[in-house]
């Protein structure tokens, strides 16, 4: 893909300040737990489950695919295996790092470089497609979210697909009930002011309850998607209810039927609008208009 670089106004520029300056984000990605995450637990389901939305809207190969925060590689890996020209973008070297390392292991064919979402280094509708599949969690002003959305719609070709996640303004709740964080005083109290303003944050940087983050309620994803001159596809739970499952790890690969009925549940209800935020993530699928 291209080198020029998209415009960056001067909020979207103070924005990449208050990123690459924030503490607790990098020293939570600098552990390089990202890698695995996705591979093991919940994570599973959220993986099978991208990889399914993702699918049924991508250009067929070789199309040239942007991801965009594409943290360690793993949904790059498994885009490029398919036959896609990856380039993925990440703000964090170390995840960068382990990309381009995991690519060169598996033999996998993929380009990788440290750089921020908010202001691509590549051409004007340079992809067919674009995912956006971790950016918004830790942009936290609404600003620097539709200037990462306004960058993957000028990164994506007429009427390519742009896939943007979300972390549920509910993910907090679920992830506590199922772990058992509501007994802690500090927990609930950040959970109410998550569920109040959206903004998450982990100040005693308790290992098991994230980093400063954005939580999106259903509403306002579509709302920012479209803000930003996108068209608006369909916006679906990925998880759903599914998230409450505390076995699902150790059942996954043991029990094919079991891992069958689950994927069918999430399918069943993923757009049901009551439920859009009942799990850990949404994903709106967008294309830039043709």
């Amino acid at each position: 893909m291209g080198q020029e670089r998209g415009p960056l106004g001067p909020e979207a520029a103070r924005g990449a300040d208050r990123l690459s300056a924030d503490p607790d984000v990098l020293a939570y990605y600098g552990r390089g737990h990202e890698a695995g995450r996705l591979l093991a637990g919940a994570g599973r389901l959220e993986l099978a489950r991208t990889q399914e939305i993702v699918r049924r809207h991508l250009p067929p190969p070789p199309a040239r695919v942007l991801d965009v925060g594409g943290g360690a590689g793993v949904h790059a890996s498994w885009l490029a295996a398919g036959g896609h020209r990856v380039h993925l973008v990440d703000p964090v070297e170390l995840h960068v790092a382990q990309a381009v390392e995991a690519a060169r292991a598996t033999g996998i064919d993929l380009t990788a470089a440290v750089g921020d979402a908010r202001a691509l280094d590549v051409d004007d509708a340079s992809a067919d497609a674009v995912l956006l599949l971790g950016p918004l969690y830790h942009l936290v002003e609404r600003e620097d979210r539709l200037a990462a959305l306004r960058e993957a719609r000028r990164a994506a070709g007429h009427g390519a697909p742009v896939f943007v996640a979300a972390i549920s303004r509910y993910a907090s709740l679920f992830d506590g009930l199922v772990r058992g964080f509501f007994a802690d005083p500090a927990f609930r109290a950040n959970l109410a002011r998550t569920l109040r303003e959206g903004r998450h944050t982990n100040p005693t940087r308790q290992p098991d309850w994230f980093t400063t983050a954005y939580f999106h309620h259903p509403d306002e994803l579509r709302d920012e998607v479209l803000a930003a001159g996108l068209d608006l596809v369909e916006l679906v739970a990925v998880e759903g209810p599914a998230m409450v499952l505390g076995d699902l790890g150790e059942r996954w690969d043991g029990d094919p039927e079991w891992r069958a009925a689950v994927l069918d549940v999430c399918r069943a209800l993923e757009a049901e609008p009551s439920l859009l935020g009942s799990g850990g993530h949404l994903m709106a699928v967008a294309r830039r208009p043709a």
